[in-house]
């Protein structure tokens, strides 16, 4: 489930209050812990893509051809989830996913906008 815009002002303005009081700490936690899991999900997904050679290779050997059928869906699974590893890994430098998220604005559903809307209705009847 995606923020709110509340909430996404709000892990902004918390971001902004760590870079400004500590900006060496703020930019050592700068994508790092992703960084590592996107390049460990890449590894993963070579490996597999690996396995399903294999698995590829011995369905034609053992002329088994759901082996086979199997080894391709698994080297095809893998690739996918390499490609989409890869191109979503922040490059060393790079600014925090937050500060991507100020510039590209995500396109809502029309049912996020109706519960948008919702909620907006409810809470300036609340006041």
């Amino acid at each position: 489930m995606p923020l709110s815009e509340h909430e996404q002002r709000m892990l902004e303005q918390m971001e902004r209050a760590l870079y400004a009081e500590d900006p060496k700490f703020a930019s050592a936690l700068e994508g790092s812990g992703l960084r590592t899991y996107t390049r460990r999900r890449v590894y993963q997904a070579v490996a597999g893509f690996l396995v399903g050679i294999a698995l590829l290779m011995a369905g034609m050997v053992a002329q088994l051809i759901w082996v086979s059928v199997v080894g391709f869906l698994v080297m095809l699974g893998c690739a996918v989830l390499a490609v989409t590893g890869w191109r979503k890994a922040p490059k060393p430098g790079e600014q925090p996913t937050g500060a991507v998220r100020r510039q590209v604005r995500p396109k809502r559903s029309m049912m996020d906008r109706i519960e948008e809307r919702w909620q907006r209705r409810r809470d300036e009847q609340g006041r």
